[in-house]
């Protein structure tokens, strides 16, 4: 029979429909595209945070500088301003957090009986005062940002706003005051012994991963839930 003698009354729909699919090649085929669908996704929630950072303005204005992909700027982490009405006064002039006052006070206690003169220096800091330590300060020691923040945190970054973090020092050597010579005074090495049992933590100390410089004064409260979730990210970077 030649060509020409085929008949050609086939419909349409089944001259042009597919061959079969032999048993097994669908459901392979709905699995790889499946997995290909996972690394997309996987592909895509690595990419955002960096391509929104990438085109979302510079978060604190006369700063050009960018957050990291964790949410770093220059190595700090974002930090909220605690509420008024969650501060508690612990010294003139200076507030925590509520859930830190009573610790704070404990320890300074435990310290005295040792022997030890443990003092507040700095404890709740505001977004505004922190920017004020933060410019202020660069310009009148005419830094760089990336100085500045290797000792102070830019505004909306610092621990102190959350007042959970404060600054201490050592009344019998107050020339130590907020230097890396703290280190080694009798305050420093009480706390080195005995401030993990008040639920308190060096924040920054030497070879930090946050890339921040060591700062010996500089201890955080970890003794409440708000504060594992708030500090847990410094946790795993600092």
């Amino acid at each position: 029979m030649s060509p020409k003698d085929i008949p050609n009354d086939i419909p349409v729909a089944r001259r042009t429909a597919r061959l079969p699919v032999a048993p097994g090649r669908p459901l392979r085929g709905i699995l790889l595209g499946a997995l290909a669908l996972t690394a997309l996704a996987a592909a895509l929630t690595l990419a955002f945070p960096r391509v929104r950072d990438l085109l979302s303005p510079d978060p604190i204005a006369g700063l050009a500088a960018r957050r990291g992909a964790d949410g770093r700027l220059l190595g700090h982490f974002p930090y909220p301003e605690l509420h008024a009405d969650k501060l508690v006064t612990v010294a003139p002039g200076l507030q925590v957090h509520r859930d830190a006052a009573e610790p704070l006070l404990a320890m300074q206690r435990e310290a005295a009986a040792a022997g030890v003169d443990l003092r507040f220096l700095s404890g709740f800091r505001s977004v505004a005062l922190q920017k004020q330590l933060f410019f202020d300060v660069k310009s009148e020691r005419n830094q760089s940002a990336a100085e500045r923040a290797k000792v102070s945190a830019p505004p909306g970054f610092s621990e102190h706003s959350t007042g959970l973090a404060l600054d201490l020092g050592d009344g019998s050597r107050p020339g130590t005051n907020l230097k890396q010579a703290f280190e080694d005074t009798p305050a420093f090495t009480w706390l080195e012994r005995n401030a993990n049992r008040h639920h308190f933590r060096l924040s920054f100390p030497k070879g930090n991963r946050q890339g921040v410089s060591y700062e010996p004064w500089h201890w955080r409260f970890e003794g409440s839930a708000e504060a594992l979730e708030l500090f847990e990210t410094a946790r795993r970077g600092g």
